[in-house]
């Protein structure tokens, strides 16, 4: 009965040890020279943005001010570790009053495990500073594993420093996983963007990355998904496999007339049989109650089938139309605000969406 005791009580002992490593404990890697995903804006003096500088002097000031949020964003390593930790600074150490700062801000981290992306843990910004070195993970055993850091959805970025316990090491990724060629280009609003997921992980463009192994390029711009020609031909100049317009929440009508057509068109210059899905507005809760916004959208959703009517009598038959009660489905609870989705409603979304995005990919 001691010999049982005094067992158990030394377990704890070591468990007590092992749990106990602090940041200060980590050896930190600068993760620039890594490998990092989801951008069409590499090589620059500013690394982790969404646009190119190129296309700064002549873009709208609000759409570029969103270059710099990382959503969609990650960076891939394999190590050894038995803790991992992260390290960041946040450009602006933004705050919304619907959505959770490891959200906006933080970071997430998933493990490769029997052939599936699964999380790890969160890395949690700093409540009153840009700065934030915090733990993920600890107590792992230590073997060889693959890992994908997403970045924050709606802050951005000069730097990341990946942590590790003394004898782990951190080396380059050895599985191309999701595969990065011929990605996924999906194109919208706050939503798209990741708004209001609780972590960078359980945004729908990152879930549907991970069930389709695939990198996708998240290109959603809170407030400023208006068509703009700009990036149009972003688009069209990033070869792809498939391509989702999920824009309808951030144009008015008459805006979607007379924008549409020439969007898709600047898109068909540079790919012209790739296939496209156009996306309706989703069929927010509220539509339920609030009788101008079931009018509204179901107007605009009208007017892009039309759209598409034409598009495809004119000969593009590369085009999927994809209806707005089929975003969310029978989901009533998968919003924080009638609006912007919840985990549960980007789940939803994923595993509706992917299955068509599949059936197109190359």
């Amino acid at each position: 009965m001691k010999l049982r005791n005094y067992i158990f009580f030394a377990a704890i002992c070591v468990a007590s040890v092992a749990s106990a490593i602090k940041t200060a404990d980590l050896k930190w890697v600068d993760m620039k020279d890594y490998p990092l995903y989801g951008t069409v804006a590499k090589g620059q003096s500013v690394n982790y943005v969404r646009i190119p500088d190129s296309l700064k002097a002549d873009m709208r000031k609000d759409l570029y001010n969103l270059a710099d949020n990382t959503a969609g964003m990650y960076i891939r390593f394999a190590s050894d570790a038995s803790a991992i930790g992260a390290k960041w600074k946040s450009t602006r150490k933004f705050n919304m009053n619907h959505m959770t700062a490891t959200g906006i801000r933080g970071m997430d981290l998933y493990t490769l495990d029997n052939g599936k992306w699964t999380t790890v843990g969160s890395a949690r910004p700093s409540f009153n500073s840009h700065n934030t070195t915090t733990m993920v993970i600890t107590d792992m055993e230590p073997r060889m594993r693959e890992y994908m850091m997403y970045l924050p959805l709606y802050d951005g970025i000069d730097s990341i420093y990946v942590g590790v316990d003394s004898l782990a090491s951190v080396v380059m990724p050895r599985v191309d996983s999701p595969k990065a060629q011929k990605p996924i280009v999906m194109y919208g609003t706050s939503i798209l963007q990741g708004g209001c997921a609780t972590r960078p992980g359980m945004a729908h463009t990152s879930i549907i990355s991970r069930m389709l192994d695939r990198q996708v390029i998240n290109l959603g711009f809170s407030g400023n998904a208006k068509l703009d020609m700009d990036i149009a031909r972003l688009i069209g100049q990033t070869p792809a496999s498939v391509i989702v317009v999920d824009a309808m929440p951030n144009v008015k009508q008459e805006e979607l007339e007379e924008r549409m057509r020439p969007f898709i068109a600047e898109i068909r210059k540079y790919q012209p049989v790739t296939p496209i899905i156009m996306v309706e507005s989703p069929i927010f809760p509220l539509m339920r109650f609030n009788t101008e916004t079931f009018a509204t959208i179901t107007a605009k959703n009208a007017a892009l089938r039309k759209i598409f009517d034409e598009l495809t009598a004119a000969g593009d038959k590369n085009l999927t139309y994809y209806f707005g009660k089929d975003v969310l489905g029978d989901c009533v609870e998968g919003t924080v605000d009638n609006y912007h989705f919840t985990d549960l409603g980007f789940t939803v979304f994923a595993n509706n969406l992917a299955p068509v995005i599949r059936a197109l990919m190359d």
